[in-house]
This record gives C-alpha cells, structure tokens and sequence, in this order.
C-alpha cells in the first residue's frame, strides 16, 4: 500500500470503486448503490458493500477486490470493507446472517471467527455497565493502570465506537502506524497498550455506522492489532448491552466482565441487564464495583451519600457475585481523567488511586486462581 503524505478524497475512493463491477448485477458497485457508510481518516478507509443475503457468502471475492482497488490509491494506509445484506425489517446485518439471529460479526478478511484466542494475549476481560454515565470510562483505564502498577503488561481496547473516549483520558492524539498497511501498532502511554477508533477519526466525527460494521471495526481493532506479549487486556465497553457486548462476548474468549454502577436503584437496574447478559453468554462476572459511591466535601470533609450507598454491594449478593469496592465521586478523579492524567498516575499516592490498584488486585487475583464467580441462580424469560 502506499505510504506517502497524499490526501485521500472522497471522490479518489469511489472512482476506484467505480471500477469494480459485479458482473451478476451487470454493473460497478459505486453505480448500482452498494457503497455506503465510507469514512476516512488520515489515509485509513472503511466502507460497507450492501449485497442481496442470498449472494453473500458468495461475493467474498468481491469484497477483497474493493479492498484491493482502494488500496492501490496513492496515499491509503489501510482499506477495510465489510460486506451487509438488507432484511426485510431495512436493517444491515453481515451476510450469511440467519433472518431474526444476533448478527455475527464478519472477521478480519470475512471469515467468521467463533471464540478464537488472540496471539499473545494472557486474559482478556470487559468492563461493562447497563447504562451511560456511571464512570465506567474512568473506571476501566484506572484498573488498566492499577494492574499496569503491580508489574503486569496491559492493553486498553476501547470498544466504544460511537463515542471513544481513551484518547483524551490516556492523553495520547496522532494515528497508529501501520507496518505493513494491514495491522496496526497501539499507542502507547503510561506503561499502556492503547487502540481505540478515536485514533482513526476526528473528536467532533460522529461514527454513523450500521451494526455490522461496528462488529467488524471491533474485531480488526483487536485482532489486527500488534499488541505484543500481554498479561490482560481490557476492554472499555460501550454502556448497554448491543451489537459491541454481543460481539465480545460470543466472538472472544473473555475471561470476564467487570460491572461498573452507581449506588442508586435506577443505574442498578440497568446493571443487572448488563450483567446479565454476560452470564446468558456464558462469561464469568468478576464482580461488581460501586462508582461515586458518596461525596466528601474536600472543605469541610463532611460525607453525603448522593447517589445513595451500598447498593452495588447489596446487588452483588442478591445476585451472587463479588463486590470488588467503592470508589467515591470526587472532583479530582474527574479531573484528571479529562486532563488525559488519570488519578492512578498522577496522584498514586491518593487514597482514590489506592481503591483502584485494591480493585485491580481482587480482579488480577480471580484471573489468576481462574476462581469464577457462584454459579448463577437467575432464570431470565
């Protein structure tokens, strides 16, 4: 691929797809429609080719000479299609895709890969939660660093596609580079393994994708990355439980979930959906972690329990699972993760930094013992 300083347009892109045809159809894929979904970002290209379900395992070949017209563009570092079929409902899903199933996400070159480990990786675990705005984000680069404190070598995959947020927090900007313009190298800081789809676009770039290449953008963002030799990697999951959770944890060997809440009924209801899930899929739960768990005034010093107390560890045994602790809402653990310093690193004498190599160190303990969590004793409808 080339590997000069020459922009990629938008007009490059789908004048080289303009002449690929598909010789069914009788016509090139930018004239019958099938390009959609193109984003660029600094030499890097994604698009999805739209195909009838009933041709889809048949036009892998096609796919692949997208990829390759795209690639021969002067200037384009790494080319990724995905190949997606409309049902009925006018919703995307990866071709070969059983009407009315959980989409499969399409692997690196279109294969379909089911739980298959990943070179060089010792334990892979999520950190999840039912719902937006629990401090899951801070929560999951904190514990890469706490785990990074005691010796380990970690990675942090951000799995958030529609809204990545490890770039600003782990302070790093620039693109990864690409060797051989198929795998890309992780950035790194703090002793941290970095990727995240924040490296590949724009902040203010809002990611309008379909399910299916959401999948696929995933598991490129994992498997055809140079992680190297790792003791865990974590992944930051988006909040909810769709096409990113799915994929994780039917399509990757997660050694387990890590689930962030806040104390009060509402985020715990929301959890427990996450939750859940994970054990529906059949990944252990490592336990359960209680975010802005109370408020010390940092004049006065007097303690208010916002959000509540307890909750999470009240949950935690309703539900069977470990309470891995508490970490408290405090101005200076929100400021140093928006400054791109987080609180492990920058105040690691803290007594918040503290809380969270204490959690890193229950979490590193379970995967070693590969102790899972009680048997779960839930009958979900």
């Amino acid at each position: 691929m080339a590997t000069g300083r020459t922009t990629v347009t938008e007009a490059a892109v789908r004048e080289a797809l303009g002449k690929v045809r598909d010789e069914e159809r009788g016509g090139d894929l930018v004239g019958l429609g099938m390009i959609s979904g193109l984003t660029l970002r600094d030499g890097h290209v994604l698009f999805s080719i739209e195909v009838d379900p009933q041709r889809g395992p048949a036009l892998e070949p096609l796919r692949q000479a997208a990829e390759k017209a795209v690639a021969a563009i002067p200037g384009v570092l790494s080319v990724t299609a995905v190949l997606t079929a409309h049902r009925g409902s006018g919703q995307a899903a990866p071709s070969g895709a059983t009407p009315g199933a959980a989409p499969r996400p399409a692997a690196p070159g279109g294969a379909q890969s089911r739980k298959l480990p990943v070179a060089g990786i010792g334990s892979i675990i999520a950190v999840a939660s039912g719902k937006g705005g629990v401090g899951k984000s801070t929560t999951a680069v904190n514990l890469a660093l706490g785990l990074a404190a005691s010796g380990l070598k970690v990675g942090l995959l951000d799995a958030d596609i529609y809204g990545p947020s490890m770039p600003r927090m782990t302070g790093i900007s620039g693109k990864p580079n690409s060797p051989d313009g198929k795998s890309l190298d992780p950035k790194e800081n703090y002793g941290l393994k970095v990727m995240s789809i924040g490296f590949l676009i724009d902040e203010e770039t809002p990611m309008i994708w379909r399910g299916p290449m959401v999948q696929s953008a995933l598991s490129q963002m994992l498997r055809d990355v140079n992680w190297g030799t790792l003791d865990v990697l974590v992944v930051d999951m988006p909040p909810g439980t769709g096409d990113a959770q799915l994929t994780m944890a039917q399509q990757v060997p997660l050694a387990g979930a890590v689930i962030v809440s806040t104390p009060q009924d509402i985020a715990l209801l929301d959890a427990r959906k996450g939750l859940n899930m994970f054990r529906k899929v059949d990944v252990p739960v490592l336990g359960i972690i209680e975010n802005m768990s109370y408020f010390c005034c940092p004049n006065c010093g007097h303690r208010t329990d916002i959000f509540s107390h307890g909750g999470a560890r009240a949950e935690a045994e309703k539900l069977g699972c470990d309470f891995l602790g508490e970490i408290p809402l405090d101005i200076a653990i929100r400021e140093t993760s928006d400054s791109g310093h987080p609180i492990v690193v920058s105040a690691p004498d803290s007594p918040h930094a503290e809380a969270y190599r204490g959690i890193a160190a229950r979490v590193w303990d379970k995967l070693r013992s590969g102790a899972g969590p009680t048997a779960p004793r839930i009958v979900i409808e």
